[in-house]
């Protein structure tokens, strides 16, 4: 008896002493924020639960997004035998005693098994290969996790036996309510340490989080251990405001408030000094926001959209240029990716510019949204089949590789939008080249579109 209840007690301390991203992993499908597009009412993850039918799936999404808790809850709300497997960790001596303990547990307990594989993108053809057949029996449920692109990593006949469903990097809201869950759940959070985090406080963790629920939950419990000692206000409750969070996460804070107005003014500043073709202002506002604890990929991420908006085609290397500074950082972490992220900025500030890219895509919005969808033109439509083509599809198709320098005239707009222009090049940068190479093509078109020429069917040539 007395082992029994040493046992017990080990068991609670074990527990205890868990990471608190772990202790609140959700426990059932409701508990989940975020992916309500897989988890919705009508989402195929919450369909196959709901109907105990699952099947293999590829979980594709940033870290902290919930794959592994997905996995999990999908087993047990489904009765099935759970099987944790690291792709890092595991080779094909592993996956043939997976195999193993699978057929005893449908042999001797007819349950199926469900096989988690994290960072799948690590196993290696050889070692891909040994689950094909025994997914294809459904021997096994496999759900593999992976933050790099399926298409890229999985081997194509793998991939064709499992579905893909991508996830999303979780909202600062659905961030916000897991902070305050753990904050209040008093059995697996740190509801019994009178806690209270000021609002300005949460909405900067789940900021500085960036979709990762880990992270925030991660962040969270460390400025909890590294202000315990702080005396707690009048009725018992230590409250943590943002200079305190900032301060125990080792963080500079930006000097937010509810609205977050300090955190827009200077990525507002950091955008227009980019925009106004000021390098020294530009590096100025970046590091301001780095110093102040601002998520690097989070500058990234605007600078990659400013690189289409405000530069677009007068330059087009300034996108991958963007591109290619978040992929370092991500490669290097801090301090040393924040260099790749100045010789962005400095890059982008230099660039000539322009934003018709980013005033076409407005105006082909504001089209769409006013004629509606209109019939897409019949000499530009496929036909496959002898009905279309009798029909009239691809009739008069000009196969733009049999015209001199590569243009055939024609219209591919919508009959009511044909003399439409969306795109007009300004004169600056490459874009001048553009602007001149549209309007040659656009006098050729109105010189020769009445005269004949070769025309191709469109099943041969798309």
């Amino acid at each position: 008896m007395t082992d029994d209840l040493f046992e017990y007690g080990a068991r609670e301390e074990a527990a205890a002493s868990r990471p608190l991203a772990e202790r609140m992993r959700p426990r059932h499908l409701e508990e989940v924020e975020g992916q309500q597009h897989v988890l919705g009412k009508d989402g195929v993850i919450r369909r196959a639960v709901e109907t105990d039918r699952i099947f293999s799936m590829i979980l594709w999404g940033p870290p902290g997004c919930g794959k592994t808790t997905l996995a999990r809850l999908i087993a047990g709300q489904t009765k099935s035998h759970f099987v944790h497997f690291s792709a890092v960790l595991s080779g094909v001596k592993e996956i043939r005693a997976v195999i193993e303990e699978a057929r005893n547990q449908q042999r001797l307990y007819r349950r199926r098994t469900v096989l988690f594989v994290d960072e799948i993108h690590r196993f290696n053809k050889s070692q891909q290969d040994a689950f094909l057949h025994h997914v294809e029996s459904g021997l096994i449920t496999l759900i593999g996790a992976t933050t790099e692109n399926p298409s890229f990593e999985v081997i194509a006949p793998l991939l064709s036996r499992c579905r893909v469903i991508p996830l999303k990097p979780l909202e600062e809201e659905d961030l916000a309510r897991i902070i305050s869950r753990a904050l209040t759940d008093p059995e697996r959070g740190l509801g019994g340490q009178n806690l209270e985090l000021d609002s300005d406080a949460v909405s900067y963790l789940a900021g500085l989080a960036d979709g990762d629920a880990r992270t925030a939950l991660n962040g969270l419990e460390l400025a909890a251990s590294l202000l315990a000692s702080e005396a707690p206000e009048r009725g018992g409750v230590r409250r943590i405001g943002l200079e305190a969070l900032a301060r125990a996460l080792q963080k500079r804070s930006l000097r937010y408030d509810k609205s977050g107005e300090e955190h827009f003014n200077l990525i507002s500043a950091l955008h227009k000094s980019l925009r106004g073709s000021d390098p020294d202002a530009a590096l100025y506002w970046m590091f301001r926001m780095l110093d102040a604890g601002e998520d690097p990929l989070y500058v990234a991420r605007r600078m990659v959209r400013f690189a289409s908006e405000d530069v677009g085609n007068a330059d087009p290397r300034a996108l991958s240029v963007a591109l290619s500074a978040a992929e370092a950082f991500r490669q290097l972490g801090a301090p040393e990716g924040e260099l790749a992220l100045a010789q962005a900025a400095v890059y982008l500030a230099t660039a000539p510019k322009s934003n018709r890219l980013y005033a076409a895509a407005g105006a082909v919005r504001a089209e769409i949204e006013r004629s509606g969808a209109l019939p897409v033109p019949l000499h530009i439509r496929n036909a496959p089949t002898r009905l279309m083509k009798d029909l009239g599809y691809g009739k008069g198709y000009r196969y733009a590789h049999d015209y001199p320098e590569g243009y055939a005239p024609q219209d591919h707009l919508p009959e009511p939008l044909k003399e439409r222009v969306f795109y007009s090049p300004s004169d600056r940068g490459f874009e001048k080249i553009i602007g001149e190479r549209i309007r040659y093509w656009r006098k050729r078109k109105r010189e020769n579109q009445r005269q004949p020429g070769p025309e191709k069917d469109q099943d041969r040539r798309r």
